[in-house]
């Protein structure tokens, strides 16, 4: 493993603890880029992560998709290439050494123009077969030291409005460049599978209330029924319908907290037609029921 410069490495950690202030998620000034922190462990949840790239400063968190895990850290980052429901735990935080981290959005259109600049030799090949549409790899000083000049310009307003869109920029392309980039590449090939899988995981995100057919879905995604299945598996390592399931009860329990719903009133927003189905479901995938959960995480 290459081993990345320490004093960068301290640089960013030092930079996200004064920038990150408050617990979870900060948004800065700069569009899709977030800062996380964390001051105590989490024991392992279910959570729908957008397409993100994460480079953390302290710290260590690892996330589960089927019988695959992903560990990142200081040491690692991870790209999330499509919309994924997975489960994740705080592996190591503390009051003292929180877990900190940077989050940059996927922009699909820098990376399409990325792309269009980059000749065919310096890009990626994308095979046939699906790439994985989460991977973490080990961090390089390439795409480390931008990142920390990021997070530099956050401390002056005109310096992120100026500066920081060139430092995404570069840190896509180093990312873009290497074992991951396969996976951004195929999200904005429009002959690839996994492109049609991403397409069809984009409608169900922004249509999750709606009666979506498999076979509305397979037609979208130009394959048959049982070929959607099998790709769709391939990426997400769940079915259609487990997806969608996994996005509403996500979704529902995003109203839940925002304290504007009550647990009958979510469920319709979120596609359930049946209160009693969804309470079971909800039950059966955040281990407790609605009414309980939103008591113990007010």
């Amino acid at each position: 493993m290459q081993k990345v410069n320490g004093s960068c490495q301290n640089k960013l950690a030092s930079l996200l603890s004064s920038l990150a202030e408050r617990e979870g998620q900060t948004e800065t000034g700069i569009p899709g880029v977030s800062l996380y922190r964390k001051s105590a462990p989490e024991e392992s949840q279910p959570v729908v992560y957008d397409p993100c790239i994460v480079i953390v400063g302290q710290g260590q968190k690892r996330g589960y998709l089927g019988d695959r895990q992903f560990t990142y850290d200081a040491n690692q980052y991870l790209v999330i290439s499509v919309p994924m429901p997975f489960m994740c735990e705080v592996k190591q935080a503390s009051f003292d050494q929180p877990f900190l981290a940077l989050a940059l959005s996927v922009d699909v259109s820098l990376i399409g123009e990325l792309l269009m600049t980059m000749s065919q030799d310096q890009v990626p090949v994308v095979l046939d077969s699906m790439p994985d549409a989460v991977g973490a790899e080990p961090l390089s000083d390439a795409i480390l030291t931008p990142a920390v000049q990021l997070l530099k310009s956050l401390e002056s307003p005109l310096d992120a409005s100026v500066l920081g869109p060139q430092y995404v920029r570069e840190i896509t392309y180093r990312i873009l460049l290497g074992p991951l980039g396969p996976a951004l590449k195929a999200t904005v090939l429009q002959n690839s599978r996994f492109h049609h899988i991403a397409k069809v995981m984009k409608y169900l995100h922004g249509h999750y209330g709606e009666n979506c057919s498999i076979e509305n879905l397979a037609r979208m995604a130009n394959m048959s029924q049982s070929s959607l299945h099998h790709h769709f598996k391939a990426v997400t390592t769940a079915s259609p319908v487990q997806y969608l399931k996994s996005i509403r009860l996500h979704k529902a329990r995003a109203l839940l907290l925002q304290g504007e719903h009550n647990a009958s009133s979510a469920a319709d927003h979120v596609g359930y037609s049946s209160n009693s189905q969804f309470s079971r479901e909800y039950k059966r995938f955040f281990g407790v029921a609605p009414s309980a959960d939103i008591e113990r995480i007010r």
